[in-house]
């Protein structure tokens, strides 16, 4: 098809790809903004340090020499904070948070930068408050059982989770899926009215008799109303005595 025979396809049936276009971005906007549940994120900041006793006088000092070994040791404290001897001792301690050592397990997340002693312990939740309190009641708990589990106590919180005034969730509404469905929308229309023409092989107009039949057009006999046929009907002309008179008709 010729770009300007395309051109005047899409010309005569434009209505159809526009509304096509608007149900389907207009619905999935609907579906987006309906099923839209933002997610809030609370974390907190401990460091791990190697220290050792002094003469059981209950002091304890850094040991430099062994940061490297306290960075390795990250990695093993990442692995021992979701086991159940941390979750469970959460469940018992804070009942209030309603969660099993499963549930707690699964949506505690740890990370570690390259190289430090810190450790980012958290907790996403419809809730930002509900978040807070989950993650700050897990890092207390780990706190006090990794001197029972690894016997060294070597975790210091740095920060605590902080209730704020305006939290920002983490999965932000987006308008992709809208943009998707529109152009997806658009193509889809696109080619059913291409089809459309394709099977359409009726002549609606004079310029169609002119393209198929290659003549050239000498008259057309209009399409009459019902209302102007009734006129018509009237003007009929009437023989009265030999001469011949006519209705009169008004346009």
């Amino acid at each position: 098809m010729e770009p300007k025979e395309l051109m005047r396809v899409l010309k005569k049936r434009l209505w159809i790809v526009l509304l096509v276009v608007a149900i389907a971005t207009i619905t999935t906007a609907m579906y987006n903004k309906s099923n839209y549940q933002p997610i809030y994120q609370a974390s907190t900041k401990v460091i791990v340090n190697k220290t050792v006793e002094l003469e059981q006088l209950g002091n304890e000092q850094m040991d430099l020499g062994s940061m490297a070994y306290s960075i390795r040791l990250i990695d093993t404290y990442k692995e021992i904070i979701r086991t159940p001897a941390i979750m469970e001792k959460v469940v018992q301690r804070y009942p209030d948070l309603k969660l099993t050592a499963g549930e707690l397990s699964q949506i505690i997340n740890v990370q570690s930068i390259n190289n430090t002693q810190v450790m980012t312990i958290m907790v996403r939740d419809f809730s930002y408050e509900r978040a807070m309190q989950i993650v700050n009641a897990v890092t207390a708990v780990f706190q006090s059982e990794i001197p029972k589990i690894m016997k060294v106590n070597n975790i210091e919180i740095l920060h605590n989770a902080e209730m704020k005034e305006r939290p920002v969730p983490v999965n932000q509404q987006s308008n992709m899926y809208v943009f998707i469905s529109a152009f997806v929308a658009l193509v889809f229309a696109l080619g059913a009215v291409l089809l459309l023409e394709f099977l359409d092989d009726t002549l609606k107009s004079e310029q169609d008799v002119e393209r198929v039949m290659g003549l050239e057009l000498l008259a057309a006999v209009p399409v009459m109303k019902k209302n102007r046929a009734k006129f018509v009907k009237q003007a009929r002309p009437r023989n009265q005595g030999g001469e011949i008179s006519y209705a009169t008709v008004e346009n």
